[in-house]
């Protein structure tokens, strides 16, 4: 029962999910996948969606970790698309099964965590009022957010780094007049 045995859980886990659709994976499954029994299972894990969240966040941790700060918007987009890209198959199960919610809980933090981490460094000190700087932020992460589900909903066909480019190109200056706009209604 020690964290060697709960990384095999999960490590299980994700194999099983790249092969098979979250539906069809039990417990007997996992633990026989990583030879472990069904008690360790039960302590570290309430059940398969306990252990499906624990993966999400725990990937979420690592890939922000490893990512830093954004330096662009279009940085943010694709921090946020990494855990998908990385695991096609596994994010794929997961959004056609009924467990998609939880996913979708925790894409949104991402894009939160993510989207606060560029606008910390994009506003710096500027003085918005704190209910604007919040509006710009949810802005960012809803676009990011609905940028990514409708990539997984399409089945992750096209490259959604050059569509996050593009549309970071498109949106130039986007973020320049929401601030400056935030600045001026505060004066």
């Amino acid at each position: 029962m020690t964290a060697p045995a709960k990384e095999a859980l999960e490590a299980a886990f994700l194999r099983l999910l790249e092969e098979r659709p979250l539906r069809e994976i039990t417990v007997k499954d996992i633990v026989q996948a990583c030879g472990v029994n069904r008690n360790t299972f039960y302590y570290h894990f309430k059940d398969i969606p306990a252990l499906l969240e624990e993966i999400i966040m725990d990937q979420a941790d690592r890939i922000i970790a490893a990512q830093g700060p954004a330096a662009s918007l279009a940085d943010c987009l694709e921090t946020a698309a990494r855990f998908a890209q990385e695991h096609r198959q596994a994010v794929l199960h997961i959004n056609q099964s009924a467990h998609r919610n939880l996913f979708e809980l925790c894409l949104m933090d991402v894009c939160r965590r993510v989207v606060e981490d560029y606008a910390a460094a994009a506003m710096g000190g500027a003085a918005l009022p704190p209910g604007d700087r919040a509006v710009i932020i949810r802005f960012y992460q809803c676009e990011c957010f609905g940028q990514i589900m409708a990539w997984l909903n399409n089945g992750m066909r096209y490259d959604i780094g050059k569509q996050f480019r593009r549309l970071c190109y498109l949106a130039e200056g986007l973020t320049e007049q929401m601030l400056n706009r935030a600045t001026e209604a505060d004066t």
